[in-house]
């Protein structure tokens, strides 16, 4: 009887640690939130306040101007059109979002980056694409493949990735993100233009470069 009790015990434990685990935490929307023990200084996170449902209306789920082609004539040669929790507040709570990203001929690039927040789902509406991702340590596989139009590619979350035009002519590609604020971190600016500078001796011996030429990456960016 003993036993018979003790087993039930067990059992009743595996069940409750069971329901404990299949609990989690909400998904992180920004980078960091610092826990505070009063509400004196603290803010909103992790989303928005919600309209008053009696409030809201058609305009709160609608954008307009994704036909308009991004100006590329930048640095990179690329440009990104935003459609998030910030574009469309109706996206809140709804974890999607999307960007239009429009690529200059031959060269035209969205740099190396990662979404903390985000699995990235694209596809190409014209021209062609170099595009590919990096898994993460120890292996580092790239992952890579040309990309015409109407074909799709999947960035899994996290993962550095990027998309390069290949063609003649202007690119363009659609791509659905599994957040409705999914973050970038772009590397290179993160890297050689942080807010303050990163010491150039620790960058020197990460990327086994001359000191000298780490203090001009920090300039160009």
């Amino acid at each position: 009887m003993k036993g018979a009790n003790t087993s039930i015990v067990i059992f009743s434990l595996l069940a409750l640690a069971s329901t404990f685990a299949s609990a989690s935490d909400p998904s992180s929307l920004q980078d960091f939130c610092v826990a505070l023990n009063s509400t004196k200084n603290a803010v909103f996170v992790n989303g928005k306040f919600c309209k008053d449902p009696k409030l809201v209306t058609a305009n709160d789920f609608f954008f307009s101007g994704l036909d308009k082609a991004g100006n590329t004539s930048n640095a990179v040669g690329s440009r990104v059109t935003p459609v998030n929790v910030d574009q469309i507040s109706g996206l809140n709570t709804l974890g999607i979002s999307l960007v239009r990203i429009d690529y200059a001929p031959y060269g035209g690039l969205n740099p190396p980056h990662t979404h903390p927040r985000a699995t990235e789902v694209l596809v190409v509406t014209k021209g062609k694409l170099y595009v590919g991702f990096v898994t993460s340590n120890p292996d580092n596989r790239l992952f890579t493949k040309v990309l015409k139009t109407g074909d799709v590619f999947v960035f899994p979350v996290g993962l550095i990735h990027f998309q390069f035009n290949i063609g003649k002519t202007n690119a363009v590609a659609f791509a659905s993100l599994s957040s409705q604020n999914p973050g970038v971190i772009t590397i290179a600016n993160a890297v050689f233009g942080s807010n303050s500078p990163i010491n150039p001796d620790v960058l020197a011996k990460a990327f086994k470069l001359d000191k000298k030429l780490v203090e001009y990456l920090q300039t160009q960016f």
